[in-house]
């Protein structure tokens, strides 16, 4: 497995400067916001790539959802060149809760909503083979999103969709929200598990919290998974402790 973390959690002025600190908390690489601005003095130590869009995969504006598609093709091009293959998206963030106030009815149907992900996982899907890359696709917990929750719903769109280009992404934080069980979540969906996120129980680093990160790395060595975790999280702490303390805790579990 390869250990990444945000290169928003680093503290540096520079890439440079946060690779080689996080090289020296004991992480392989980083994962990057934004693999088009990032530079060749990253390649081979940025796996994935976490951005942010002007809209959403799942966005209820069609424009929105078209600018999202081109950014996330932009991002796959980009991560490729610096020798990574991921691109991290959920269908949508803070858009829309069923779980808050107020209780008003979406701009769409359930079946609308799986119609335009389906849509837009196809597209990118095929896209991202033709690239040599992969996409990501994050479940997020019924606070953030009211599309994809569970790592399950996410592995039956990307069934439906029928593309190899697409896989799941696990975060270990909305997973201790929704799923029964992370290790049995984990597990159910091995053959499409493309990356996973850890972040504790309290959205803060591992250690912090009670996610039983030893079980969930177990886990996925059982399942023969030999992809990326990277830490997305806050930072309890001083930055630059925490971000040690953080990454010699899960050294030692890998």
């Amino acid at each position: 497995m390869i250990l990444a973390i945000q290169e928003n959690l680093v503290e540096g002025s520079s890439l440079t400067e946060k690779l080689d600190l996080a090289l020296a908390a004991g992480f392989d690489a980083l994962e990057l916001r934004d693999a088009t601005r990032a530079g060749q003095i990253v390649k081979g130590r940025a796996p994935t790539v976490c951005p942010e869009l002007g809209g959403w995969l799942g966005d209820f504006d069609a424009t929105a959802r078209r600018r999202a598609i081109e950014e996330l093709r932009e991002q796959l091009d980009a991560i490729v060149e610096l020798g990574g293959h991921g691109v991290i998206t959920p269908a949508a963030w803070g858009m829309y809760t069923r779980r808050l106030p107020p209780f008003v009815q979406p701009a769409r149907t359930p079946q609308q909503d799986r119609e335009v992900l389906l849509e837009g996982l196809a597209e990118l899907g095929a896209y991202a083979e033709g690239a040599g890359g992969v996409l990501l696709f994050e479940p997020l917990n019924r606070y953030e999103d009211h599309m994809v929750n569970t790592v399950a719903q996410a592995a039956d769109l990307i069934a439906e969709a029928g593309s190899p280009g697409v896989r799941v992404l696990a975060d270990t934080y909305h997973m201790n929200i929704e799923e029964d069980g992370l290790c049995a979540a984990l597990r159910s969906v091995a053959d499409v598990l493309g990356a996973v996120h850890l972040s504790d129980s309290n959205r803060h680093q591992p250690g912090t919290g009670h996610v039983d990160f030893e079980a969930v790395i177990a886990t996925l060595r059982e399942i023969g998974f030999d992809g990326v975790v990277s830490v997305e999280c806050r930072l309890r702490g001083e930055p630059g402790a925490a971000v040690r303390a953080c990454g010699e805790y899960l050294r030692a579990l890998l």
